[in-house]
């Protein structure tokens, strides 16, 4: 039996100076919601390149969203075995 299934993720970003802030939603095909939150900061010597900060920002928001996942899997696990699972990394 194939089953197909979809997550959505919306990214938005702030600029300020030298700095860029992502906040990410990720929208499982149940209805929950995992936000995740990333920032980059730009050293003054370097060149003012929005989107590399807008993809240093991103990729840490996303990363947090992967920890706060592979956390909920493993409490998952855990409930539905009744004993303590292996980490998941």
């Amino acid at each position: 039996m194939e089953t197909l299934t979809g997550w959505h993720v919306e990214m938005e970003f702030r600029e300020d100076g030298d700095k860029t802030k992502a906040a990410a939603m990720l929208r499982l095909s149940d209805g929950t919601e995992v936000r995740g939150h990333g920032n980059a900061s730009r050293h003054p010597a370097d060149p003012g390149q929005l989107r590399v900060g807008e993809e240093i920002a991103g990729g840490r928001a996303l990363k947090d969203i992967a920890s706060q996942l592979l956390g909920k899997a493993h409490d998952e696990i855990e409930e539905a075995t009744g004993r303590p699972a292996h980490p998941l990394r």
